[in-house]
């Protein structure tokens, strides 16, 4: 059996699905490999929930009959859009698979029954992409919005020329801006700045 490195103490997971007795399975399935996991079978109960429990990964079911997991995702993401999706489903279709990792962001796509290490290790990954999106979510949180938008030119790979021209700003100002950016987000250059901006951590 694979063996992952254990979960930090603030995360955990949620399990979705209609089906109470299973969705209670998976979530004790998980606890036994060392994860903090509870079940829902209500999506409208788990995105109330989600406030104030910040789950990091939720593997959700598709077909439901309160909310689909694809109208699930879509809102959580709205809410949330540093939570990890892992999706399970008993009627599997190529179309379905393409859309939950491209169009909903979903990390797995698994079928049902549940493959258990394949589910253990979408978890383990989700978690650590989860992490991974929230430290740099707080990083870029420090930014003012002109900030913002200088780091998003600069990340795309604009001169400080041309972001003053975007902007109609000066170059020295740009340059101002380019050094808070570089001490509030920790970065240590541009490289590292460009990684931010695609979802890595320096």
């Amino acid at each position: 059996m694979t063996a992952y490195p254990a979960q930090t103490l603030t995360q955990s997971v949620a399990v979705l699905d209609d089906d109470e007795d299973l969705g209670r399975t998976i979530a004790r399935l998980l606890a036994r490999h060392g994860h903090t996991a509870s079940s829902f079978v209500s999506s409208h109960e788990l995105l109330a929930a989600q406030d104030n429990a910040r789950f990091d990964c939720i593997v959700s079911d598709i077909q439901m009959s309160e909310l689909d997991g694809f109208e699930f995702a879509t809102r959580l993401r709205k809410a949330d859009p540093c939570v990890a999706l892992v999706f399970m489903t008993a009627w599997p279709t190529t179309a379905d698979a393409v859309d939950a990792v491209r169009r909903y962001g979903g990390l797995d796509y698994l079928e049902k029954p549940i493959d258990v290490a394949r589910l253990v290790g979408a978890v383990h990954e989700g978690l650590a992409w989860s992490l991974r999106k929230r430290r740099i979510a707080q990083r870029l949180s420090k930014l003012t919005p002109r900030e913002r938008d200088v780091f998003e030119l600069l990340a795309r790979g604009h001169s400080n020329k041309e972001v003053a021209d975007h902007l109609g700003i000066s170059a020295r100002t740009v340059e101002d801006h380019r050094a808070s950016i570089v001490t509030k987000t920790q970065a240590k250059g541009l490289a590292q700045l460009v990684a931010l901006s695609r979802g890595e951590i320096c």
